[in-house]
């Protein structure tokens, strides 16, 4: 017996030496802008701590929020603040929702690198994405039809450029909707007199950064909110983060984890 209580003993330990240091999974879920942010911070974090699992995943900000209050994700990444509706809906379902900023971020106008066009303002910019300029020649551009590329309403990129830019306008009805921030750059780039926007990590040699207001989007406007079309970056879970999700978190505002965002394109928060 003695005998048959010290190989139990035995395995107990050995069976503590191998259980990960995290028990848990937690699954990450929505924005397309906070995406490359979410993806680089877990492929870290995971590497840093044996066991830890983190499943990311894209789909849009409103898609991200609704996982997160139907209980079927652990956070929330978010490029726009949360709706009343959506508040309304988490007490429902019995959830709290709590919002964590962890980068800050530009919305970049962006046009076809053929485009002559260098600046616009922020009303020229609501006049051809609600359909009141329609050719760039109106813009001291080409006579080329102006062929607006915008975000799908599941997205809190287009959420922000709503308010931010639209200021309430609806979108002109023959847009080309697209479903991320990379669908809406690659469309830019193939596009000629195509215009659009996404966030400042997605801008590339593929496309042309167009000024607004005459500032040009950089980590450094942004920041310092000299840039017209600045947001905060969210990650929101239910109520204040806990076990891995709080250790998750916790990463990315640290000093590694914002760095990361940098190396991302974002805005760090220091």
């Amino acid at each position: 017996m003695k005998g048959f209580n010290k190989v139990v003993l035995l395995a107990l330990v050995i069976l503590g030496l191998t259980i990960p240091s995290y028990a848990d999974k937690i699954v990450v879920e929505g924005s397309t802008t906070v995406l490359p942010i979410a993806q680089k911070a877990a492929e870290t974090f995971m590497d840093k701590n044996s066991g830890a699992d983190i499943s990311v995943r894209g789909g849009g900000s409103g898609v991200g929020i609704a996982s997160l209050i139907d209980g079927n994700c652990d956070i929330a990444d978010s490029s726009r603040p949360i709706k009343d509706t959506e508040l309304d809906k988490a007490v429902t379902n019995g959830r709290s929702l709590k919002a964590n900023v962890v980068a800050m971020d530009g919305i970049v106008v962006i046009v076809n690198p053929a485009n002559k066009v260098n600046a616009l303002t922020k009303k020229q910019i609501r006049d051809i994405f609600t359909g009141a300029i329609s050719n760039w020649n109106q813009l001291d551009g080409p006579d080329d039809k102006i062929v607006v590329i915008s975000r799908d309403s599941s997205s809190g990129t287009f959420e922000a450029w709503g308010t931010l830019v639209l200021e309430g306008s609806k979108v002109r009805a023959d847009a080309l909707l697209q479903a991320s921030n990379q669908a809406v750059a690659t469309t830019v780039a193939s596009t000629p007199g195509a215009i659009g926007y996404v966030g400042l990590g997605y801008v590339t040699s593929s496309v042309k950064a167009v000024d607004v207001d005459g500032v040009k989007a950089s980590k450094e406007t942004v920041l310092t909110n000299k840039y017209p079309i600045g947001r905060p970056l969210f990650m929101y879970t239910n109520g204040t983060p806990q076990g891995l999700a709080k250790e998750f978190i916790d990463f990315i505002l640290s000093p590694d984890g914002q760095k990361l965002v940098d190396e991302e394109g974002f805005v760090p928060l220091k």
